[in-house]
């Protein structure tokens, strides 16, 4: 049995190694508040998240099959989490009554597994009524492939075999056991034999023929002929009990399975119970193929830092069909960071099959989703501020490929501007030459300018939306950059404040 539910033929590998720049993702998008936020508080689920986010596909048919699922699931959450306990109980189960079957000794190991095998059967029915009483409200080819294969392989007919193999397999009346004679007529090839039937009616069973048999009775304190006797009981054991402890094991990997796989989904319906508290909007993305280089978005928001600050955040519109380079120039504290950031997590949650940030949302599938953001002074002082960036950007550049996403928030500005905007300028024109996406925020009006002189048609340029009376709103528009961050308008925040306040206290 399979659950598919992450992918369509093959099961989801939690252990898959991480893309290269992971690190750097997860700092620079603060990937840590969105992984906490799916997580609530599970270590298991958290893993899960990590993986799955990290480990995004590339593939348009995995992310549409995964956002399917994750509607049916957003639509029946109680089903949801009721199938995902499932497993949860057979593992506290195993944890609080399974005798062990580790060891070497046949009639252990059956006993264990027959115990397992019961607790197993319950939970499994348990599964097969959920599927029978929900299949027919849930869409998804994932789920409904799911239920399907549950109805089939956990028929009635199923649990009848089971539970009447369980039962012979308890060996009230004994264990029956053929054997032949092999050299010096010590016993070879010991077959476990079927159990007689019962009669149903007791007089017939009590005046039928009895097969003719030979009894050996062994002392009651006869330790050695005891422990032989053990001995002939688990040759003959040995083969049923490895293979009930193989079907255990094929059940128990199954519901290890469906708990990894349906843990996506958990901490989906976590995170979306966050944002609805929040009254944040959420969409499931359009993704589009890996050469459109399209992006159209409404209302797009940074779901970290939503979820940081427990309020509602400001969001943007926008479009960047057939562009290339973005760059987005403008004052501190006007959005530039966020809205980047912002970029960066809705093309990731995209990628991994999840809703995105924002009203609404539609890009191309990027082949890597990579991030070159300011770093601190080096502590050590191996290397200077601009050897460490144009080190970090040699080992992006080493695993990039065509049609990936390349998102820079003031880098190469640890020199003076003329060489950092020429350093940035040729970095940046043979990505884009590569047909790499890259976002660009920056302070260097030099770079701005010298791409807004261009007259690029593959490239747009945001800035900061500032109004007459100079309040900024945190949003982004498009419009060529300005050699000026208006810091008469910060000035005049602070210290007009100021004034206000000191001639009040002087009125009072």
């Amino acid at each position: 049995m399979k659950a598919f539910l992450m992918h369509r033929h093959h099961d989801f590998d939690i252990k898959q190694p991480t893309p290269p720049h992971t690190e750097a993702r997860i700092q620079d998008l603060e990937l840590n508040t969105l992984f906490n936020a799916m997580a609530n508080g599970d270590e298991f689920l958290l893993a899960v998240a990590k993986s799955a986010v990290l480990c995004s596909a590339c593939d348009l048919d995995t992310i549409l099959y995964r956002q399917e699922i994750l509607k049916d699931c957003i639509a029946h959450p109680d089903v949801i989490r009721a199938i995902y306990q499932i497993p949860i109980e057979a593992i506290e189960n195993k944890r609080k009554r399974w005798m062990s079957t580790l060891g070497h000794i046949p009639s252990t190991i059956l006993s264990g597994s027959v115990q397992l095998m019961e607790m197993y059967v319950e939970l499994l029915l348990k599964l097969r009524r959920l599927a029978d009483l929900h299949v027919a409200s849930f869409s998804s080819e994932g789920f409904r492939a799911f239920f399907a294969m549950i109805q089939h392989e956990l028929d009635d007919d199923y649990f009848d075999v089971v539970r009447a193999h369980l039962k012979t397999l308890k060996f009230r009346d004994g264990v029956l056991i053929s054997a032949e004679l092999g050299r010096g007529n010590e016993g070879v090839n010991y077959v476990l034999r079927k159990p007689p039937e019962k009669s149903h009616n007791w007089l017939q069973g009590l005046f039928a023929a009895q097969p003719q048999t030979y009894t050996y009775t062994i002392a009651d304190r006869d330790e050695n002929g005891a422990r032989a006797l053990s001995d002939l009981k688990d040759r003959g054991l040995n083969l049923v009990a490895n293979a009930v402890a193989q079907s255990v094991d094929h059940i128990d990997n199954f519901l290890q399975m469906l708990r990894i796989e349906l843990a996506f989904y958990i901490g989906c319906l976590n995170l979306c119970d966050r944002l609805t508290q929040l009254d944040e909007p959420i969409c499931f993305p359009e993704p589009a193929p890996v050469s459109a280089h399209c992006l159209d978005y409404t209302g797009l928001y940074d779901i970290c830092l939503a979820l940081t600050m427990q309020k509602k955040v400001v969001g943007n519109d926008g479009a960047a069909d057939g562009k290339n380079l973005v760059i987005i120039t403008g004052a501190n504290q006007g959005g530039k960071s966020t809205f980047l950031r912002s970029i960066g997590l809705a093309q990731v949650m995209m990628q991994c099959g999840m809703f995105a940030p924002a009203i609404s949302f539609r890009a191309n599938v990027a082949t890597g989703v990579f991030t070159h953001y300011r770093r601190k002074e080096d502590a050590t002082m191996k290397s200077g501020k601009l050897d460490e960036e144009l080190s970090r950007m040699s080992e992006i550049v080493d695993n990039l490929s065509p049609n990936a996403l390349v998102l820079f928030n003031e880098s190469f500005a640890a020199t003076n501007e003329r060489e950092g905007a020429a350093i940035a300028h040729q970095i940046v024109s043979a990505l884009i030459e590569r047909r790499i996406k890259v976002f660009f925020v920056t302070h260097q009006f030099e770079l701005a300018q010298s791409f807004y002189n261009q007259h690029l048609e593959t490239a747009l340029f945001l800035r900061p939306e500032r109004r007459d009376d100079g309040e900024r709103t945190f949003r982004l528009v498009e419009g060529s950059p300005q050699p000026t961050s208006h810091g008469v308008d910060l000035y005049n925040s602070v210290f007009q404040q100021d004034v206000h306040i000191a001639q009040m206290a002087a009125v009072n």
